[in-house]
């Protein structure tokens, strides 16, 4: 089965620790609880291996919580849709009526989609295999128990229904091919389930334990950085903070793009101020100021996860992980980095760059864009001109003109 993503060449553990209520401690979690996603089959019938790109996982307790911008993400969306300046092109649809049946073969059926076979769960909910039977095309459908997300408590004043909707909020923005697509919303009032119909991404499934020694290789980890930054740039062009970049999390199509997934602990911002407090990011891919329990910058973490996430793809491990929590922690803060001697001097110096941990002096995904390891094949990595920015363009352009105009008559005044 073609599915998510193929950067299965780490060892994939069975469950991680997502919540930060722990750090400061000394409990003992196995390194097995910093990695990855936590498999729920209380839900349904499992039906085989998780999908590695859109984990569901919990974030629990306000030690986990980020600092909430001064307005909501569904309040800044408001604002931007009132001035135009949503990217996309084709809104996402929104239905409020559910139709459960089966087809003539007994798959069940979500109104026109039909089920083929579970590809992921975690502990907000599961995603399914369907297909729809309007155009035929495969889909990626995240399930949700209303009564569920409800009662499952994030934060003090946050369920993980609010992680949903605020996912829900971010992805109808969106509109960039490095980035996961939604395509629709079904929220029946009269029924307990809650789906999200996702852009289906088939590629190559690399299953547990496999993969090349040592990563992928140069010239593939850097066609992925590409397109993981091209992604990342438009993210963060448009005031939004992903908060959990990592392998996981990154899908990859059949004929070798990558595309970014999982909003569940995005947020967006009304300008350039990211300032959050703690994050809720998967313990080996946080940033060091992260770790202290200080107030740091969301794209300078972002840029971090990217940098991990390069080692991993280069080294095949983690730049630092410990036997514990506080042990991984304690690495990120105060262990060197240790690269193998082997490895492209220009590349070294890229990761080196990336994983300063100094967030200060780390280096930016523009300079990422623009770094010699990154360019030497296809030169610098393409900006996305994207709907907002052309109509935003579009409207600097003919405020221009209109300045162009009076002038010139202005000047011809003058000569009269």
């Amino acid at each position: 089965m073609g599915c998510g993503s193929c950067f299965g060449f780490l060892r994939k553990p069975h469950r991680s620790l997502l919540s930060s209520a722990t750090r400061g401690s000394h409990s003992h979690y196995s390194q097995e609880f910093l990695l990855t996603d936590d498999d729920d089959d209380n839900l349904e019938d499992a039906d085989g291996a998780s999908y590695n790109g859109d984990g569901m996982e919990t974030r629990s307790g306000s030690e986990g919580e980020l600092r909430q911008p001064s307005r909501t993400s569904e309040e800044i969306i408001l604002m931007r849709v009132q001035k135009g300046l949503i990217c996309r092109e084709v809104p996402v649809k929104e239905t409020r009526h559910v139709t459960r049946t089966e087809d003539e073969n007994g798959n069940k059926m979500i109104n026109e989609y039909v089920r083929e076979c579970k590809i992921g769960s975690g502990s907000y909910g599961k995603v399914v295999l369907y297909r729809s039977t309007i155009d035929g095309k495969q889909c990626a459908i995240k399930v949700f128990h209303k009564s569920h997300l409800l009662k499952l408590r994030v934060a003090p004043s946050e369920t993980a229904m609010s992680d949903v909707l605020r996912e829900v909020s971010i992805m109808k923005m969106l509109d960039h091919p490095n980035i996961v697509n939604l395509i629709e919303v079904i929220d029946d009032p009269n029924t307990d389930n809650f789906y999200m119909v996702l852009e289906y991404v088939e590629g190559k499934w690399v299953f547990e334990g496999s993969g090349p020694p040592g990563g992928l290789g140069e010239s593939i980890s850097r066609r992925y950085l590409r397109d993981i930054v091209a992604g990342l740039m438009y993210l963060h062009a448009h005031h939004i903070v992903h908060g959990d970049i990592k392998p996981d999390n990154l899908l990859v199509t059949s004929s070798g793009l990558v595309k970014i997934g999982d909003f569940s602990v995005s947020q967006v911002f009304e300008d350039d101020n990211d300032e959050l407090r703690r994050s809720p990011g998967t313990p080996v891919f946080t940033a060091p100021e992260c770790c202290l329990g200080l107030t740091y910058h969301g794209k300078a973490a972002d840029t971090w996860a990217l940098g991990v996430t390069l080692y991993c793809m280069v080294v095949g491990q983690y730049p630092f992980l410990g036997d514990t929590l506080q042990d991984t922690y304690d690495k990120i803060v105060n262990s060197s980095l240790s690269i193998p001697g082997s490895i492209n001097p220009q590349l070294v110096d890229l990761i080196l760059q990336l994983l300063c941990k100094d967030p200060k002096l780390r280096i930016t995904l523009h300079g990422v864009a623009e770094h010699p390891w990154v360019v030497s094949e296809e030169g610098p990595v393409p900006q996305f001109l994207c709907r907002c920015k052309r109509k935003s363009f579009g409207g600097q352009e003919n405020s221009m003109s209109g300045m162009n105009g009076d002038l010139d008559r202005s000047e011809q005044s003058a000569t009269d």
